[in-house]
């Protein structure tokens, strides 16, 4: 009886019929998940873009899109955004580990009750906590500054409950044995916990960013300037203004889309580790 290794079984077959089948598939599964991206980049080159057409190949290549938009201070929000994330994930990371190892690894009165706190953070939608958050950012003077984008991220639920389920999987014995040699908490949690983490930072990290990056309730919250706008933010400017036509909001909406691209390809062997290292388990 033979075995199927794929859902459809197209590695079983052969010949130009299973190859072609094969090839038309694989094209077809470009043509859904990357379409409206290459749409996205063709339309952004386009000298006209029609909103009720999609091209995947620009048929009057310019640069005009993205001067103009340039010209509307895109790369200060651009580099606002940067900023913010960079800042906001090296805190998250740092954070979540940290969290993570206690929750973990120690036992403590009261364990469960924090970590189901901790759980029920991710529960409560962005727009209940926008009243009391700026009003804790006002009382802070974080508002106006890019620091007042930073600091609220700096821990969220997501990233410690993966941080921490993914600690429990380690086997104990191997912070024992560092125990034996002298090691103190901090040095098994640098030297053993934290390298065996790196498929778990790999997945908080992509999260992470991608979290940050598309932040809109935090920055309209603490922005009270335009220079202060993140990039998603200033879509929404773009967007209302008249003068603005949509080449330059679709290069724009480019500039948004294509770090958070780049990290995952970046971080996809690490995110792809981290997704898969409880299958082999058990």
């Amino acid at each position: 009886m033979s075995r199927l290794d794929t859902a459809l079984g197209l590695e079983e077959r052969r010949g130009w019929i299973a190859t072609g089948a094969k090839l038309l598939l694989y094209a077809l599964l470009v043509l859904v998940f990357a379409g409206p991206l290459l749409a996205l980049l063709a339309s952004s080159f386009n000298h006209t873009t029609d909103p009720t057409s999609l091209t995947l190949l620009p048929t009057r290549p310019t640069l005009a899109n993205y001067e103009a938009a340039f010209d509307r201070d895109v790369l200060l929000y651009l580099l606002n955004s940067f900023l913010v994330v960079g800042g906001g994930l090296l805190l998250q990371i740092a954070v979540s580990i940290s969290a993570a190892y206690a929750l973990a690894r120690k036992r403590f009165p009261g364990l469960r009750l924090v970590f189901l706190l901790i759980l029920s953070t991710m529960m409560l939608p962005e727009e209940i906590l926008a009243i009391p958050l700026s009003l804790v950012l006002s009382d802070l003077s974080l508002t106006g500054s890019l620091w007042g984008m930073i600091v609220p991220v700096a821990a969220w639920a997501f990233s410690i409950l993966v941080a921490s389920e993914f600690m429990k999987e380690i086997p104990v014995e191997l912070e024992e044995a560092a125990r034996l040699d002298g090691a103190g908490d901090l040095r098994v949690f640098w030297s053993v916990i934290l390298p065996l983490c790196r498929p778990a930072l790999g997945v908080i990290g992509i999260f992470g960013f991608t979290m940050i990056w598309d932040q809109y309730m935090l920055p309209l919250l603490v922005a009270t300037d335009a220079r202060q706008f993140t990039l998603p933010l200033a879509l929404r400017t773009l967007r209302s203004d008249e003068e603005v036509g949509v080449g330059v909001l679709l290069a724009a909406a480019l500039l948004a889309l294509l770090p958070s691209v780049l990290a995952f390809i970046a971080m996809q062997r690490q995110f792809m580790r981290g997704l898969t290292s409880g299958a082999v388990k058990g």
